[in-house]
């Protein structure tokens, strides 16, 4: 029988040693990969009075809890990284300036100028993480306190902007890409009345403060007021459209064959206005009226915005300064204001309270086209941008904003409800968001593949008189969306 020698027997436990260690390492390496099934196995195995489909959500929260605390956790070491690297470079010119001291002189400012920044960097990363986890757990709250309420369908093209109307009957109305504006029943979701005056894409709609005309802005390069007259049809039973739990859930574009029908069926058509407003040179992609409802304001491509007299039809001024195609117009409801929005990243504030003075003040609060700026019923005005953002200014001292809110994607025109001051959102993403004047975020309206807008959503539209059908958006899903805004629950969830 064959002995081992003393060094094979001794190479033979070295590597009997080396294969158990290894097998032990691969052993806990697929524990860690096996961690989030064991944990969901366990959960399940365990006596819970839960429903299985809400155990399973919060699993996926926890699993997204988690995710986002690594996230945060790379990017603050990569921020470590880069305040050793400038404390470093600090340093160095430090030595390169005669009697140079990092506590003094130009050289501290600088040093506390990029720790500001990179401190207010972090702030803002800490907050968009965090945002991210509050929102998973706000979700169903917002499914419980902002809900779809109707739908109006009947546009052969995106929606670009809608408004209720300020006299009684209240309807609704929508200016669209289709050449046509219409109103609507907002109990039932009927077209009651069709515009098709234009020539090219209704841009705007408003409704005057008084009486029953609307004013409409196109891309025929005119402004048209006319009269209308409907008659409200009986309210019809409330269908059950309410989404299922899955309101998160992000879908590819579906086929917009529901958005070829024909359009409403027999709906009374006027085709000709009661006044035409031509002056501009190019598209009129907005127009208002200022308080009082004698005069109106256009905003045109032409880069101008033009004050007519509604009775005369007759331009009274126009309005130069900006430097690139304006977007957007809006009056102030109690007071001679306008505000008017361009591409040019600016807004601009035109007083004409004074018949014998008309100033004008030039806002430069943004990084990319200012998309809309609004009047709220005190004294602020909230602007919106292409650069993500939407600040709120102090009438009273607008150097700088009050509040500034950041988001994922491009906002459109956005609205505030004249009791609460309440901000909504429309953006480039399909999303509807709300916010506070303090830049609060309360609530996102649910969109799944059952409800919500399936392209941009274009404009918002508060009717705080209603409270079914209390907020209305619009987009290029040629439909818009009649929400229910539960705004006390709103207010105590905040």
């Amino acid at each position: 029988m064959p002995v081992e020698s003393g060094n094979s027997a001794a190479a033979r436990q070295v590597k009997q040693k080396r294969k158990s260690h290894s097998l032990s390492i691969r052993r806990t390496n697929s524990t860690e990969q096996d961690r989030p099934g064991m944990q969901r196995d366990m959960l399940e195995g365990q006596d819970s009075k839960l429903p299985m489909a809400i155990r399973s959500n919060l699993m996926d929260l926890f699993g997204q809890i988690e995710r986002e605390f690594e996230n945060l956790y790379i990017e603050n070491l990569e921020l470590r990284r880069e305040i050793d690297s400038l404390n470093e470079r600090l340093a160095g010119e430090g030595q390169t300036v005669d009697g140079g001291d990092l506590s003094k002189g130009a050289l501290k400012t600088k040093a506390s100028h990029s720790t500001s920044q990179l401190s207010q960097k972090l702030k803002t990363t800490y907050k968009a993480s965090t945002s991210k986890i509050v929102s998973s757990f706000k979700a169903t709250t917002s499914r419980a306190v902002c809900q779809l309420a109707k739908e109006y369908v009947g546009h052969r093209d995106g929606i670009w902007d809608l408004a209720v109307t300020r006299v009684q009957p209240l309807v609704l109305g929508t200016a669209s890409a289709d050449h046509c504006s219409m109103l609507w029943s907002i109990e039932t979701g009927k077209c009651l009345l069709k515009y098709v005056g234009h020539a090219g894409s209704v841009n705007s709609i408003k409704f005057h403060p008084t009486e029953q005309m609307a004013l409409t802005a196109s891309g025929d390069q005119t402004a048209h007021i006319w009269r209308y007259m409907v008659q409200l049809p009986l309210p019809q039973p409330p269908a059950d459209i309410s989404a299922s739990l899955d309101d998160d859930v992000d879908f590819s574009d579906k086929d917009e064959a529901d958005g070829e029908a024909d359009g409403p069926s027999e709906c009374p058509t006027i085709r000709v206005a009661t006044t035409t407003l031509k002056s501009h040179q190019g598209v009129v992609i907005a127009a208002d009226w200022l308080v009082g409802g004698k005069q109106v304001v256009t905003a045109s491509w032409d880069r101008a915005a033009n004050l007519y007299d509604v009775e005369t039809s007759e331009l009274v001024h126009t309005l130069t300064g900006h430097d690139q195609e304006l977007t957007h117009c809006c009056t102030h409801p109690t007071q001679r204001l306008v505000v008017t929005s361009s591409r040019d990243t600016t807004f601009r504030l035109w007083d004409f309270r004074d018949p014998s003075i008309h100033s004008v003040n030039v806002f430069q609060g943004h990084t990319d086209t200012v998309t809309s700026a609004v009047f709220t019923v005190g004294d602020n005005v909230v602007s919106g941008s292409d650069d993500r953002t939407v600040k709120v200014w102090d009438l009273k001292n607008m150097r700088s904003p009050i509040a500034t809110i950041r988001t994922d994607s491009a906002v459109n025109r956005i609205s505030v409800s004249a009791n609460q001051r309440i901000i909504a959102l429309p953006h480039d993403n399909r999303q509807v968001r709300l916010f506070d004047m303090n830049g609060v975020r309360l609530a996102r309206l649910p969109r799944s593949n059952r409800q919500g807008h399936r392209r941009m959503v274009c404009c918002s539209a508060w009717n705080e008189e209603n409270q079914a059908c209390n907020l209305f958006t619009c987009g290029f899903d040629r439909q818009a969306i009649g929400w229910s805004i539960n705004i006390p629950a709103l207010l105590q969830d905040k």
